[in-house]
């Protein structure tokens, strides 16, 4: 068996598994969550490319003109709008818009549990396959650059570390999964957190 259909083994399998949501709090217990609070919907694309010695994720560095969060590392993806009929929907979209992946051309696998962000997103992670060769078109507006990490790289957990810096008077605690001149950090670092300690059952 090829590593690629190996990883997309495991990576079915860890879809399956039944485990919790996530939360940029994940690493800050004492952070007590308003009761009642309204989030909004948003889907992000894990797109997974086909490389030489196996899968390689997708991922964006966003613009330094942008208003929230510039600069930093995230998945293609945004907030689910009427258009939308899900938060697949969105995150094949928004991927669509921002680096000019066709929806057509992404095989689903599945989604990961729901990530509540700390700019009050209820976020979709939304795993998928793009089949064939695949040339990113990034949106100037949105997106400075495209790249690729190697799945093996952001699946492994001892390629974690846990950081800290201060937001809102307190110390904020939170994943980084660094690759090269890219700080993975954050939410999109959660997120791939949860994906390893999946893969890793």
């Amino acid at each position: 068996m090829s590593r690629t259909a190996e990883q997309i083994a495991a990576l079915r399998r860890a879809l399956d598994a039944e485990t919790r949501a996530t939360s940029d709090f994940d690493l800050n217990p004492e952070v007590v969550l308003p009761a009642g609070r309204i989030l909004r919907p948003a889907g992000v694309l894990l797109a997974l490319t086909d490389g030489a010695d196996g899968l390689n994720i997708v991922l964006t560095k966003r613009s330094s003109r942008l208003k929230h969060h510039p600069g930093q590392i995230a998945f293609p993806g945004g907030k689910q709008d009427d258009v939308d009929a899900d938060a697949i929907a969105a995150a094949l979209r928004e991927a669509e818009e921002e680096i000019g992946l066709p929806r057509n051309r992404v095989e689903i696998l599945g989604t990961l549990p729901g990530h509540e962000t700390v700019t009050s997103f209820a976020m979709t992670p939304v795993v998928g396959l793009v089949r064939g060769a695949f040339d990113p078109v990034p949106e100037p507006g949105e997106v400075e650059e495209v790249f690729l990490v190697p799945l093996d790289h952001v699946t492994d957990p001892d390629r974690f570390s846990v950081q800290f810096r201060r937001w809102r008077g307190t110390r904020r605690h939170y994943y980084t999964v660094p690759f090269g001149p890219y700080y993975i950090w954050g939410a999109t670092a959660r997120v791939l957190r949860g994906l390893a300690d999946r893969m890793g059952r």
